[in-house]
């Protein structure tokens, strides 16, 4: 979802409400170009959101734009008969808003601890280790009689290489260094329409 569906990463949008985004910003960085664990990064980075009020959490993540081309994509497959999914390691405060938005068949996220109104500094959910996105892609290919090599996934970053390794084709989207020698297609403009395309020529039949 973030930086693919939505034009912005939920955590550095969280981290700017709680005034600790140059912080944060360097531990996505990392995580994203596969310099650190992602389970110690997703920890560490909700750790420094302790204390954010819920309420401004909330303005935070709803203000996120679609990324262009996002409704259209999703219409495109849908009316080809593909199954649609979110895995992210973000959280449910943004993926339910825009699971709804582009009516998406699955969401696997996070979801942040709150307690009084507060965040806790805490996480837990599906979307927590680091093959949480492997697993969660072929529970998703299982229930609906396929295998990943029938299946096209999108990423961004160093937590998709799992999954780019067994999709019949793996699309990197204006991605980190590191994923794109795991990629089938590279897309480096920021508008979903380009993808339609390369989906329009493949058979994963």
């Amino acid at each position: 979802m973030d930086s693919t569906l939505i034009d912005a990463e939920s955590i550095d949008e969280l981290a700017r409400a709680a005034g600790v985004v140059d912080k944060i910003s360097v531990v996505t960085e990392k995580a994203m170009n596969g310099e650190i664990d992602y389970n110690q990064a997703l920890k560490e980075r909700v750790a420094l959101l302790k204390g954010l009020k819920l309420e401004k959490a909330m303005e935070a993540m709803n203000s996120m734009p679609l990324m262009p081309g996002a409704e259209e994509l999703v219409k495109h497959v849908k009316s080809l008969g593909f199954k649609t999914a979110i895995l992210s390691g973000g959280f449910t405060l943004s993926t339910d808003r825009i699971a709804k938005l582009l009516d998406m068949d699955y969401v696997f996220s996070n979801i942040l601890e709150i307690e009084d109104g507060y965040l806790t500094g805490r996480v837990s959910g599906p979307m927590t280790e680091n093959l949480s996105k492997e697993k969660a892609f072929e529970q998703i290919a299982k229930e609906n009689g396929l295998k990943p090599e029938n299946c096209i996934v999108v990423g961004d970053g160093a937590n998709d290489i799992c999954i780019f390794k067994i999709a019949g084709c793996a699309i990197a989207f204006n991605p980190k260094p590191i994923l794109r020698q795991y990629a089938d297609a590279v897309i480096t403009q920021k508008h979903l329409r380009d993808i339609i395309p390369i989906i329009d020529s493949l058979d994963l039949e």
